[in-house]
């Protein structure tokens, strides 16, 4: 009798570890993690300061050397696309548990985990650069995490005159005198009728990525490997952009003189056009299930 009692013991205690083991692979399973390579071509860009001798050199096509010491955008909007072509949207309303600043002077800002997510094979994944119209008011009372993380004191992904926030963020030096160079994005706000504001430049890009393979959330735990590619910031799909220092229309090398018209051609370079070229500098470089 004993033997027998220690015999359901032993399986209720093996039973209970395999369903927690269950469990946690399950809820491990229900995760997918986006992890951004930023690159000019094919290097992983290192930043550095004006001297820097060890920080990526990049050429433009039309022979400008620059390099950079600050690389951030925004990351928001997401939605993974099924094989049967229905769209899940992770939190593309909440700016706090959707969105993200990537920064690349900052690691652990480069892997970002979707958590809960129905299982499946997915074939695509689109997200925004930057953050939709609807969404892009300074909020701290809405979203107070996010609005923290992108007006932090290493972020400063804020408009300083509140109209919103800044989308992408780019410093650093140009040519071989190291003139500075700073390309800010956003969208913009101008005044209309009876001073009413209304949208200027729309500066937000829908991207749209294929996957090589299928993510398969609930057999595994999917990494999507995306590449941002900085070579398309002068060297575009769009435009080829050459830089210019200066007070005049022409100048476009910081954000305080280049007109909305000079921003929008960074946009399109950097997030396509929304047209011909959705993916702009981004790329999916692997799956891993």
């Amino acid at each position: 009798m004993k033997n027998v009692k220690k015999y359901f013991a032993l399986a209720a205690l093996t039973l209970a570890m395999v369903s927690c083991s269950s469990d946690d692979n399950s809820t491990a399973a229900n995760k997918i993690t986006l992890s951004f390579t930023n690159t000019f071509g094919d290097k992983t860009i290192v930043l550095g300061d004006a001297t820097s001798t060890t920080a990526t050199v990049n050429t433009s096509v039309e022979g400008q050397v620059h390099h950079f010491n600050e690389l951030k955008y925004v990351i928001s909007n997401i939605r993974l696309i099924k094989n049967d072509g229905k769209e899940i949207p992770y939190f593309i309303n909440d700016l706090d548990q959707g969105a993200t600043v990537i920064d690349q002077a900052k690691a652990s800002s480069l892997s970002y985990v979707l958590r809960d997510i129905p299982k499946g094979e997915y074939k695509q994944i689109k997200f925004g650069l930057g953050v939709r119209n609807d969404l892009n008011v300074l909020n701290e009372v809405r979203f107070p995490n996010f609005y923290a993380a992108a007006g932090a004191n290493d972020t400063q992904m804020m408009w300083e005159w509140g109209t919103g926030y800044r989308f992408t963020k780019i410093e650093g030096f140009y040519e071989a005198d190291h003139k500075p160079l700073s390309i800010h994005t956003g969208s913009t706000l101008e005044n209309g009728e009876n001073e009413d504001l209304k949208q200027g430049v729309d500066a937000y890009r829908d991207i749209t990525l294929d996957l090589p393979v299928f993510a398969q959330v609930g057999k595994s735990s999917p990494e999507i490997l995306i590449k941002a590619d900085f070579n398309a910031l002068l060297s575009g799909k769009s435009n080829t952009i050459k830089l210019k220092s200066g007070t005049d229309s022409d100048s476009n090398a910081t954000p305080n003189v280049h007109t909305a018209v000079q921003m929008v051609k960074f946009v399109d370079n950097l997030g396509g056009n929304g047209r011909s070229d959705v993916s702009g500098m981004f790329s999916v470089l692997q799956v891993k299930n």
